[in-house]
């Protein structure tokens, strides 16, 4: 099966059908309630050769869906990334599926006590289409290495990419193990009304409410991973020349729209102009005819594109100081260049929506304080993005601002760690996936009392013998 998969029709699952999909998998926990690890290992192993034997299909599909996405970063972004994810599971899956022992207590000796790590049972994935491949494959990973069967509902917006998977997770694997949706928004709906043992969403808060209000009904617990403004704060310590190229792939990668790409940049007063003039220029050096450059991503299609547009023409009404680079004819392939606003009002669009492109907000602040203030007097974000070669002013920050995951001196790196966990909180989300984190959320921690012959409880049962109570209250309640 390498290389390109041959074309197919793109097949709707009707929500009528979702329950019987649902069943399946249902009835395949409580056939085997708990599978071994040998059988974990094997359907991450068929998981990890889906992947590699279908590279070139993967990136086409991708690409089809975006209408220009380069397949250099859909290799970085999701499926080297999704491969590594894998394999991290792999090495240490059991390890962390051991059972923790626990002291029992004085009252219950000669009891012992442990926690086991046990399936959930189905466990639904609600796909986005920014990175549609790792941002399915990573909740996925996570709930076969928990023992769980899983349904995934892809996005509506990369239907190439959502058909293939139906395909190939069809071809690869038993449909009562993982099963792909494919459907538009009132599949999604129905999908999300399904009574899952776990349920993971990632997508816009805006989604993750009714999303959630959904999940209620059934009491499905859910982890939401929405998104945010992500800020970069520059200190006054930190040389501009330093940060132009991080900051420049970390809003350009995948033309911005990423959930943890930087949203705006905080700058020391006076800084301001000086580096839009170095971004523009690495801009221009990195991504030379950029509108037909194959290693710079399209808009996903054209409503987000025009969405970025009005946020355009927006700020040009309100007479912002506007910087971006020379654009040779009208652009009908949905590339949007890198577009850089100096000190925009808040009372923009852009100011207080989640981007999700390549534009990018600047914005001079007079003191450190100031900047702080700006951030928290906004939603908790899901990044946050210090720079600042001071282990003081580094500590500063991360005491005093809350976001979902921190990366100093530099962006977007933080969610290729596969020890560390991804998540959000407040508005931009909760729970965590990655590694140990989300093989232990995609489970359930179940506690465990063993006891013996001996019974020494029964000393406690009535008629009371009040002097050992009074004995005990003595020295134990003190």
């Amino acid at each position: 099966m390498a290389g390109k998969v041959a074309a197919f029709p793109r097949i709707q699952s009707a929500p009528t059908g979702l329950s019987n999909v649902l069943d399946l998998a249902r009835h395949a926990c409580d056939e085997n309630p708990f599978p071994s690890f040998k059988c974990r290992r094997q359907w991450l192993l068929t998981l990890k050769t889906l992947l590699l034997e279908n590279q070139q299909a993967i990136k086409d599909a991708i690409d089809d869906d975006f209408g220009g996405r380069s397949q250099i970063e859909t290799t970085l972004g999701e499926l080297m990334p999704a491969v590594r994810m894998i394999d991290h599971h792999l090495k240490y899956l059991r390890l962390w599926l051991e059972p923790n022992k626990r002291h029992a207590g004085l009252l219950l000796w000669p009891a012992t006590a442990r926690v086991e790590y046990h399936p959930l049972g189905v466990v639904g994935v609600i796909a986005p289409w920014n990175y549609p491949l790792y941002l399915a494959i990573g909740p996925v990973t996570a709930a076969l290495a928990a023992g769980n069967r899983v349904l995934v509902k892809m996005s509506e917006h990369t239907p190439h990419l959502s058909g293939l998977l139906a395909r190939l997770v069809g071809q690869y694997f038993s449909p009562s193990v993982l099963q792909v949706v494919q459907g538009d928004a009132k599949v999604g709906a129905a999908f999300a009304r399904l009574p899952f043992d776990h349920l993971i969403f990632t997508g816009s808060s805006a989604v993750g409410k009714l999303v959630m209000r959904s999940a209620a009904e059934n009491l499905t617990p859910v982890t939401l991973e929405l998104g945010g403004k992500s800020p970069v704060l520059i200190a006054p310590d930190m040389a501009l020349e330093k940060v132009v190229d991080r900051l420049l792939f970390g809003k350009c990668f995948n033309a911005g729209q990423t959930c943890v790409a930087p949203d705006y940049v905080l700058v020391p007063r006076g800084k301001g102009q000086r580096l839009i003039e170095l971004l523009l220029a690495a801009f221009e050096r990195r991504y030379r005819n950029w509108q037909h450059n194959a290693d710079f991503s399209a808009i996903i299609n054209n409503p987000h594109y025009q969405r970025l547009c009005q946020y355009l023409e927006e700020a040009k009404a309100a007479n912002c100081e506007l910087h971006h680079p020379a654009i040779a004819k009208l652009d009908t392939l949905q590339r949007l260049g890198l577009h850089l606003l100096l000190n925009p009002p808040s009372s923009l669009a852009l100011m207080k929506e989640e981007i999700f492109g390549p534009i990018l907000p600047v914005i001079e602040y007079d003191s450190l304080n100031h900047a702080i203030a700006f951030i928290k007097a906004r939603p908790k974000p899901l990044a946050f993005y210090p720079f600042s070669m001071k282990v003081s002013v580094q500590q500063q920050l991360l005491q005093a601002i809350h976001a979902g995951g921190v990366c100093i001196n530099d962006v977007l790196l933080q969610v290729t760690a596969d020890e560390l966990p991804f998540g959000g909180i407040g508005h931009s989300g909760f729970g965590h996936y990655h590694g140990k984190e989300g093989v232990r959320a995609l489970s359930h921690v179940r506690a465990v009392l063993k006891k013996g012959r001996w019974n020494p409880a029964a000393f406690f049962y009535p008629p009371y013998k009040r002097p050992i109570i009074k004995w005990l209250l003595k020295g134990l309640v003190r």
